[in-house]
């Protein structure tokens, strides 16, 4: 019973080891963060197109909003095509990084809060992002953004 006991505490010790929460390294961070500030960038000049570019590419992409999930890449351009296909709907964007955690050497987690300014009516909210790197890129392959107002 002693021996099953400490077998079942050393794998709860050593699980949380190695999925333990670690910084960002400065080289990654400003990596992940160039690729967000890029996304701003996009957004303000009213390019969707250039704006995805920030995600991966791939059926494995998922963007959570209030609508639900939605899967893939072209599907999440879409999605944005459709709720902001114009300057106006877009209005101008602004990004805050609140926390950054590294998961793996691939996988960093971002806490965030965006502020939409628009004719139309101003939007703020937060997001999480996975953002995964490949091939010596940072992309984001799982986006969950909330509205707050």
């Amino acid at each position: 019973m002693k021996v099953k006991f400490l077998v079942v505490w050393g794998g709860l010790f050593l699980g949380t080891v190695s999925f333990a929460q670690v910084a960002v390294s400065p080289l990654d961070s400003m990596a992940i963060t160039a690729v967000l500030f890029q996304q701003q960038k996009d957004w303000n000049n009213a390019d969707i197109d250039s704006f995805m570019e920030g995600y991966l590419k791939s059926e494995a992409l998922v963007f959570s909003g209030s609508g639900g999930p939605i899967y893939g890449w072209e599907n999440t351009l879409a999605r944005y095509k459709k709720n902001y296909g114009d300057p106006i709907r877009m209005g101008k964007l602004q990004f805050d990084v609140l926390k950054m955690l590294s998961l793996s050497d691939a996988i960093v987690q971002m806490q965030g809060k965006f502020y939409l300014t628009r004719e139309i009516g101003d939007s703020s909210g937060y997001f999480t992002l996975l953002w995964l790197k490949k091939e010596d890129q940072w992309k984001i392959i799982s986006d969950h953004t909330s509205s707050s107002k």
